[in-house]
Order: C-alpha cells, then sequence, then structure tokens
C-alpha cells in the first residue's frame, strides 16, 4: 500500500501536475493540503475519472485539506474536534478517514506567522487539540497516521540553516515540544530519505532561488502509531515533483507499506 502526503499549494493550479503524478506513482491514498477552493468547486469528476475518491474540508481560497482514496473511503470526519479557532472562526484544517487497512488524518497545522503574533499562540492550541483528538487511535492496533503540513520543523538537521531561522517560527521550542507531545501520545516520526542530497527537505521557498540551492525545510510531516510504523517498508521525498513550471512548493513524501 502506498501513502503520501502532499501540500499542493492550490489545487486548481496543480490539477494537471496532480493527475499525473498521481498516475505515475501509484499512489493509493493521498492526503493533500492547501487546496484553496470551496468543496463546490473541487475537482470530483476529474479525481473519479482517474480512479480517486474524495473527503474534502474546504470552505475557499485559504487553507483546505482532503483525503483521496482508490482504496475505500470511509468514516470521514470533517474538522479538528475541540479546535481552538481563530479570531472566532474555525477554519479547514483537518479531515480523517479510513482507507483500506489504515486511517489517516490530513492536517494542515497553523503557521503561526512571528512568535509574538497571536496566530503562534493558536498554533500551539491548535496542536493541543490535534493531541487530544488522536489520542485514541494513536494508542489502537489499527494502522494510524497523522500527515501533512506541520509547519514545524522537528529538529535543527530539518532546517538548512538554523541560524536563518533566529527568533521565527516553526524551529522554537515551544512548537517543536508540541510535535513531542504527540510522540508521547503514541506516534513516531516516520523519516523519508531523500531522493538528492543529505537532507529530506520537503519545502523550498519560491523566492531567492532556495530549490536550485537547497535552502529547504522538513516540515510535512508522517507521525504513525506502532502498527503503521511497523507496516513501513520505504519512505522518500518525491523531490522531482517540485521541478518545472508550475510545481507547489513542496514536495510529495510518500510511505509504502506492507498492509
Amino acid at each position: 500500500m502506498r501513502i503520501a502526503t502532499w501540500n499542493v499549494n492550490s489545487i486548481t493550479a496543480r490539477l494537471p501536475r496532480l493527475l499525473a503524478w498521481l498516475e505515475s506513482s501509484g499512489t493509493d491514498v493521498l492526503c493533500l493540503q492547501e487546496a484553496k477552493v470551496a468543496e463546490a468547486q473541487f475537482p470530483f469528476d476529474e479525481l473519479r475519472e482517474a480512479g480517486y475518491e474524495a473527503a474534502v474540508h474546504a470552505t475557499g481560497r485559504w487553507n483546505g485539506v482532503a483525503v483521496l482514496s482508490r482504496v475505500g473511503l470511509d468514516d470521514v470526519v470533517k474538522g479538528l474536534p475541540g479546535d481552538p479557532g481563530y479570531e472566532g472562526v474555525q477554519e479547514p484544517r483537518a479531515i480523517s478517514a479510513t482507507c483500506g487497512p489504515a486511517r489517516v488524518w490530513s492536517v494542515y497545522v497553523p503557521n503561526g506567522r512571528e512568535v509574538d503574533h497571536p496566530h503562534y499562540a493558536y498554533k500551539l492550541q491548535w496542536f493541543e487539540a490535534l493531541r487530544a483528538a488522536v489520542e485514541g487511535d494513536a494508542s489502537g492496533s489499527r494502522p494510524f497516521a497523522v500527515m501533512g503540513d506541520y509547519n514545524v520543523a522537528p529538529a535543527d538537521e530539518d532546517v538548512y540553516d538554523r541560524a536563518a531561522f533566529e527568533g521565527a517560527t516553526h524551529v522554537t521550542p515551544a512548537e517543536r515540544a508540541a510535535l513531542a507531545s504527540l510522540r508521547g501520545a503514541g506516534l513516531s516520526d516516520v523519516v523519508p530519505r531523500p531522493l538528492k542530497y543529505d537532507h529530506p527537505f520537503t519545502y523550498w521557498d519560491y523566492r531567492q532561488l532556495c530549490f536550485p540551492k537547497n535552502r529547504g525545510m522538513r516540515i510535512d510531516l508522517v507521525y504513525g502509531n506502532e502498527p503503521f510504523a511497523k507496516a513501513v517498508t520505504d519512505s522518500y521525498v518525491d523531490r522531482e515533483e517540485r521541478k518545472g513550471k508550475g510545481a507547489s512548493d513542496h514536495a510529495p513524501v510518500v510511505v509504502d507499506l506492507d498492509l
């Protein structure tokens, strides 16, 4: 079974590449982030023609998550139970579904913006709600994973230059403590192998030639419970999909499982 996560940064802009990648990669389940469309505009028909069902939680031009599956799509839950909301709005940042033998969450964790910004406090509160929501499945016997854009680099080696992020979000002790709390709930970090260079970065800013210079970050993560982690046979960052015209600024993270 092949499961992947990918922040496509607008499914409308990325649809031709997405369809081509689904066909070439042989992915069974894709957790997708930053759909950036209302659910009514989501390309259900095109994905159905490609053999995929889709569960979507999206409301407009910002955020939006989905699970695409060709091995079944059941028990869909939209949203994060206990979501703290931001400025009175619960944003579409989480969706979960059972796909064949595994249950997956697709998450788009709040960015945080700046350490002294209210969005940063919201980010930490959102992580607390996520931990509470997944605790039961994390300790269960069914393969289970929380996949997506976490907007946190777990360790200093997960950014191209730690000094470049001094005083910024994505690398703070509090954010990394939130990841540690998830691991404490029974999840482990399925670290992918890079297809090039030494570090499995998953995101490269569009600006300042970050991708050609490999100035990246590993912020797209797969956190799986013990049954999930034991079934993993391979995991890698499909860096090739970050290349060329019309690419997302994130690359897919692919996980192969013996399920």
